[in-house]
């Protein structure tokens, strides 16, 4: 099966909290759409890996999305140095030879999105490179990006996620054991004001580039332009 867009996540939630509504409207468009959830979770506060694979398939069915599956790499464990590791991404990269792959952004406090940031920005390139020791055909996708998720970097690209941002807070709900209060130990997902703060986030980055509700991402390389005019964006009377 091959995708046109490829999401990758820590964790089984990460992708809903950074670049659900990216994932959305690609597979609204009738685009074929994948998330890879690097590792099951296993370390979190809250919820089980089957009760977080349950979640994470609920979510995936939000979004729209065609294709969810986890490669089952070490929660709290993720290397940019381990071959297993950096060959289990590029196989699963050339299984679906996606033209774009979405990753999380390394400006993040936590150890396990900085170093799947580089992992899959490493496998992005060695996928590409017909005598790595690999599984299947080499594949090398157009364009990278990166999520970002607290505001800890700068953006260089917001999408306009508006129109599909209440299909990407359900999707976001659907992991009721890290958001529910009552399931478990607090963590900072049940914070009080959490999901607000989602909503607000949302509300800057889209403030910025003139819309409701807006996603952040870092680019790898320049995007070429064919069409000039896509830098004048929308009438303002069309807004």
């Amino acid at each position: 099966m091959e995708l046109e867009a490829l999401f990758f996540g820590s964790h089984p939630d990460d992708v809903e909290l950074t670049s659900g509504g990216l994932a959305a409207l690609l597979a609204a468009s009738g685009m074929a759409v994948g998330i890879i959830d690097l590792t099951r979770g296993e370390l979190g506060t809250r919820g089980t890996v089957e009760i977080r694979a349950a979640e994470a398939e609920a979510a995936a069915k939000q979004l729209g999305v065609a294709h969810r599956s986890t490669l089952a790499l070490p929660d709290g464990g993720l290397d940019r140095t381990d071959r297993e590791q950096l060959r289990a991404v590029v196989e699963c990269l050339r299984r679906f030879r996606p033209r774009l792959v979405v990753a999380p952004d390394r400006a993040d406090p936590h150890p396990d999105h900085v170093e799947s940031s580089e992992l899959v920005t490493r496998a992005c390139y060695l996928s590409g490179l017909a005598r790595y020791p690999a599984s299947l055909e080499r594949w090398r996708p157009e364009r990278l990006l990166y999520a970002l998720y607290r505001g800890t970097a700068s953006p260089n690209l917001v999408v306009d996620v508006s129109a599909v941002w209440e299909k990407r807070m359900a999707a976001l709900r659907e992991h009721k054991s890290q958001l529910d209060p009552a399931a478990g130990p607090g963590t900072y997902l049940t914070a009080p004001g959490f999901l607000g703060e989602v909503e607000g986030r949302g509300r800057v980055f889209g403030a910025v580039a003139g819309a409701m509700y807006g996603e952040a991402y870092r680019l790898r390389g320049p995007i070429v332009l064919g069409d000039p005019r896509a830098l004048l964006g929308a009438r303002r009377g069309d807004r």
